[in-house]
């Protein structure tokens, strides 16, 4: 759909992953799976952290914090995708697709500061030990969790505010399943210089650092696990941030390959990376913590064990 003279269309239509007409029944099976399985796994972790009172550390704040945040992130994604899947018109309002942006950029972005705020703990606990409890109290975590949540609140504000200034007049279709920023910015007609040096300054800054943190914290815990003498004290301390690095692994991975791209490059390969960062990572997050953590093992086993009782 193709238009002139108009600075805010009263909608936009969603292409999705595939607009072949016998992909989307499979697509729907797909997803909804996916956002079952999300939906009941980063239940499962939160309760289980919440009903166990061996499991309420910084370590578990932080995760139980995670899988909240996944659940809000698929939520602000996935139920606009399976409608369209079944829909025919697959469109979504000007307004709700602005309020998708911003949420979505929200949450992606609370998402890396949380995995953040958890490499921070792991380098307490690995470096410092003797001062953990001290250091990571109560108020420190909270601290912490404002911060994750302030930062990228406000750092989506702007950037959704500076797409609403934009002038769509070309084309009212986003190549795209949600939302999304970069795929928005290609649909202006107008100069996207200031979003565009916005996103390379401050958006850069703010994505960042998370991530320098969490370089900078696991290198600290490398120099300091290199020290300890025996094989087994060196494994015992690796094996407490193997989940976290195989998150972090896998959700940078697919968000630098995204994001590091000039705009014009945009592909559908890129829609592929998103859909790892914004669904898959959320969905594995259970499992991979769950199934190399002993005490979390044990959580669930007990609520497992009170379920089954009642």
């Amino acid at each position: 759909m193709r238009w002139d003279n108009i600075s805010s269309p009263s909608e936009f239509i969603l292409l999705g992953l595939s607009s072949r007409p016998e992909d989307q029944k499979p697509l729907f099976v797909l997803f909804v799976t996916i956002y079952l399985v999300t939906l009941m796994g980063n239940l499962i972790i939160i309760l289980a952290i919440y009903s166990d009172i061996h499991l309420q550390t910084p370590m578990y704040f932080f995760l139980k914090s995670l899988s909240f945040v996944d659940i809000c992130y698929t939520t602000v994604i996935i139920p606009k995708m399976l409608i369209n899947f079944l829909s025919e018109a697959k469109t979504i309002l000007y307004s709700e697709c602005m309020t998708q942006a911003y949420f979505c950029l929200s949450f992606g972005n609370v998402d890396s500061y949380v995995l953040g705020a958890m490499a921070i703990d792991r380098y307490v606990a690995i470096c410092k030990p003797f001062h953990y409890i001290t250091i990571m109290s109560y108020k420190c975590c909270v601290l912490l969790l404002i911060i994750s949540l302030t930062i990228p609140f406000l750092h989506s504000l702007l950037h959704v505010h500076l797409l609403n200034q934009l002038t769509f007049c070309a084309s009212n279709i986003i190549h795209h399943f949600f939302c999304e920023l970069k795929a928005m910015l290609k649909l202006s007609c107008s100069s996207t210089y200031i979003n565009e040096i916005v996103i390379k300054t401050e958006g850069l800054s703010v994505v960042m650092a998370p991530f320098m943190c969490i370089i900078i914290s696991y290198l600290r815990i490398l120099t300091t696990v290199l020290k300890i003498p025996s094989t087994a004290g060196k494994y015992k301390a690796f094996s407490t941030c193997g989940s976290h690095l195989t998150v972090v692994s896998l959700f940078y991975g697919s968000i630098s390959y995204v994001y590091l791209q000039p705009l014009n490059s945009y592909t559908v390969k890129d829609r592929i990376a998103t859909v790892i960062y914004t669904m898959l990572t959320s969905m594995l997050n259970p499992f991979i913590y769950s199934l190399r953590n002993k005490d979390l093992k044990q959580g669930l086993g007990k609520l497992i064990g009170r379920i089954k009782s009642q």
